[in-house]
């Protein structure tokens, strides 16, 4: 599906002059360039997976390296995102206090800060820790930027699908920067998230469908009913809790892990079927509660990748 370009008022809307940013003021408006909500996520899901890659507790000063790293590199996609985005965050509710809509980062100031970031990130783990995890952490640093941004975002309504994949990388950097090298394990969690990531976010995507679909912005939701969102939640839903289980059969974790993956996973599923139910009624406005699951999406990646970190000291 392609969509026209919006027109859109300029960055700095807000009118911020040169002369009217504070040191401190712009130091966290490139702090929130990074977007450092979401990069906690992808710490959650990288730090986890190098307990699994080791059996048991990595080097500190690796996953403290990777940390940084990661910030960096992430920092870095989310900063260019930003740039690209610029015209249509100037016209969402949900967007219209980033710091180039505002005027805190001039658009220059933004492209130079990202790119940099994504320059230093990839020699940081190429010189630091291995080439494989530098490899990785840059390819989903242009997954995000230019597949996700540049050529889906605004073209399909499955855009979160694939772009999504540009999140499930952090899991093999994890492994790679203990191993040097990938395995089975860490696709299973790559596939883990690949398929979190669109019933993660099509939930929120339903609460602010009107946001996008005034920018032109083909998110499932602007494009589909609640019911068809809804029932692809459910679908992604029981793929991605049978993958999770995977990992047990395969010889990779133990019952500690397994546990929790069948409670957690047994509780998405029955927030996304209740959604579903809902949908399917026609209820809407609040008492949809579609955010229910999405806030219960973010428990249930962390218990999973917390189980995934203390299971190899219960085998």
């Amino acid at each position: 599906m392609c969509v026209t370009a919006v027109e859109s008022r300029p960055a700095g809307v807000l009118g911020t002059s040169p002369g009217h940013r504070p040191f401190g003021t712009r130091v966290m408006a490139f702090v929130a360039l990074t977007k450092p909500r979401i990069i906690e996520l992808l710490l959650i899901t990288t730090v986890p997976v190098m307990f699994l890659a080791q059996q048991g507790v990595p080097p500190l000063w690796l996953v403290l390296a990777t940390c940084v790293g990661g910030y960096l590199s992430a920092g870095g996609a989310n900063a260019l995102n930003m740039y690209i985005d610029r015209d249509i965050d100037a016209l969402m509710d949900r967007t219209a206090q980033r710091p180039l809509v505002t005027g805190m980062v001039s658009p220059r100031e933004c492209l130079v800060f990202g790119i940099t970031l994504g320059v230093v990130s990839t020699l940081f783990f190429g010189l630091l820790i291995n080439w494989l995890s530098a490899a990785l952490s840059l390819g989903a640093l242009l997954f995000y930027v230019v597949v996700y941004t540049m050529l889906l975002k605004r073209r399909t309504a499955q855009n979160i699908v694939w772009g999504g994949i540009a999140g499930c990388l952090p899991v093999l950097i994890g492994w790679s920067a203990v191993r040097n090298e990938v395995s089975w394990a860490a696709i299973i969690l790559f596939l883990v998230i690949f398929f979190w990531t669109p019933p993660h976010y099509w939930p929120l995507s339903m609460k602010v469908a009107d946001d996008y679909a005034r920018v032109g912005v083909p998110m499932l939701p602007v494009v589909a009913g609640n019911k068809v969102v809804a029932r692809q939640i459910v679908l992604y839903s029981w793929v991605m809790v049978a993958v999770s289980l995977l990992l047990t059969p395969l010889g990779y974790t133990g019952w500690f892990y397994t546990s929790v993956a069948l409670v957690a996973g047994g509780w998405w599923l029955w927030e996304a079927h209740a959604l579903h139910a809902r949908a399917k009624a026609g209820v809407t406005g609040a008492k949809l509660k579609e955010m229910r699951l999405f806030h219960w999406s973010i428990t249930y990646v962390s218990l999973l990748f917390v189980a995934v970190a203390v299971d190899p000291f219960l085998r």
